[in-house]
């Protein structure tokens, strides 16, 4: 099988070289039928052990090795070295640098018949050049978290479009000049991403072989400029998130709205358990004239890293993506599901704490997942562009220069570091 997928790796990357493969340090079968399977994935073990605890013939070696980043650089390194695991979970935006470096095994023969277990935005994140790699476990579809306890005491409406959201933030400033409607925050590279992506913006395409990038296309620095005269009118707070300063302006009251994944309410009870119940979600603001579309920011597959116990692998992954036990316990955990069977039993659960006295909490959240983009592709090298993406804009941002031209020095980072690998790149 990785035979197999070596034979079409430099059809679909373009590249000069690929990595050798290395043989199997993966699943064993034990003396009495088990088939023991290594697998790496951050988080809790609670679904791994009602797996193991209900199956007899597939053992699960649960390892943590890190956030997604961390995992996708050391499946890396193991495969090279032959010491790969048999599963791990894979961050959607890593799994491109994991096919072109061979890290993955193809798993379409394995998988026919879950292609129908998701919507086909989140399929297709799995999905490259007709082959699947991985199965959706959790997503983030973007939608606006905002302090609804703040917006009916200010007299505002939740806006629908970007531009009735620049009109919001002006009306904010006005009734209370201590608040922001929001705050841009120059490293969030995957919430730039998918504004951009819902814009139109295709920031790597891939057609035989020769990618074409698009960080700085039209619609992404259409995007750039929306912002950049948000921050220039001092309609929105510029600065990072997360911050002991940023945290004390949110519990105040002061700061109002984010636009994120699904995940988003979580983290703000985190850190503002006092304001249970003042928050919900809306769908995200679309783009006036634009498709009523959201991009995901965040989210994870499963994916096969060794091809000694496919067919193990499969059937694992399958029950930890697909099986209503696994749902239950996925959702107890506060994820939110990739698999829409999984999604639609949400109704039946209250809404997180944060947003707890919205009544159509889980309907605003599925109807996000339903209405995800088709077709994002991301690229062989997101790493390279998350940094220079981070440096350019918090520059961009420090100084008051351009967010445009710090868009454009990202793009060419990332086209010269793909040229530098040997990928066919097509030219702007």
């Amino acid at each position: 099988m990785r035979r197999r997928f070596l034979g079409r790796l430099c059809a679909f990357t373009g590249a000069t070289a690929v990595l050798a493969a290395c043989g199997g340090g993966g699943g064993s079968g034990d003396d009495d039928g088990v088939v023991t399977l290594e697998y790496w994935c951050w988080g809790e073990t609670t679904k791994i052990e009602e797996f193991n605890a209900t199956h007899d013939d597939i053992r699960i070696k649960h390892t943590d090795v890190g956030g997604g980043t961390d995992t996708a650089t050391k499946l890396l390194t193991a495969g090279r070295a032959g010491n790969a695991p048999d599963v791990a979970c894979a961050e959607y935006q890593t799994i491109p640098s994991l096919i072109v470096s061979g890290a993955l095994v193809e798993i379409e023969d394995q998988a026919q018949g879950l292609e129908g277990e998701f919507n086909p935005g989140t399929w297709n994140l799995t999905s490259f050049d007709g082959h699947v790699y991985g199965v959706p476990i959790d997503i983030g579809p973007q939608v606006l978290l905002y302090n609804k306890a703040r917006f009916d005491e200010l007299g505002v409406e939740v806006p629908t479009t970007w531009e009735e959201f620049a009109e919001v933030a002006a009306e904010v400033r006005r009734e209370d000049p201590d608040t922001y409607l929001t705050t841009f925050a120059p490293s969030e590279f995957g919430q730039f991403a998918g504004m951009a992506q819902q814009a139109g913006g295709q920031w790597w395409q891939v057609d035989n072989g020769t990618w074409s990038v698009g960080i700085a296309d039209d619609a992404s620095l259409d995007v750039a400029a929306y912002w950049q005269d948000l921050l220039d009118r001092d309609l929105v707070q510029g600065g990072p998130l997360l911050t002991p300063e940023w945290n004390n302006k949110l519990n105040k009251g002061e700061i109002l709205s984010w636009p994120a994944g699904v995940w988003s309410p979580s983290v703000i009870y985190g850190i503002a358990e006092s304001q249970a119940g003042d928050w919900a979600i809306a769908p995200l603001p679309h783009w006036e004239g634009g498709e009523d579309k959201v991009a995901f920011q965040g989210g994870s597959a499963l994916t096969v890293t060794d091809d000694d116990q496919v067919e193990a692998a499969v059937e694992f992954i399958t029950w930890m993506n697909t099986s209503e036990k696994a749902c239950e316990l996925q959702l107890a955990m506060g994820e939110y599901p990739a698999s829409v069977e999984c999604q639609e039993t949400t109704v039946e659960r209250p809404p997180p704490p944060l947003v707890g006295d919205q009544q159509d909490y889980w309907e605003v959240a599925n109807g996000a997942a339903s209405s995800t983009l088709p077709n994002i592709q991301w690229g062989p090298n997101v790493n390279v562009a998350q940094s220079e993406f981070g440096d350019a804009f918090q520059a961009a941002v420090r100084e008051g220069t351009s967010l445009e031209e710090a868009l454009r020095r990202t793009q060419d980072a990332v086209t010269s570091d793909m040229a530098d690998q040997g990928f066919d790149v097509a030219a702007p």
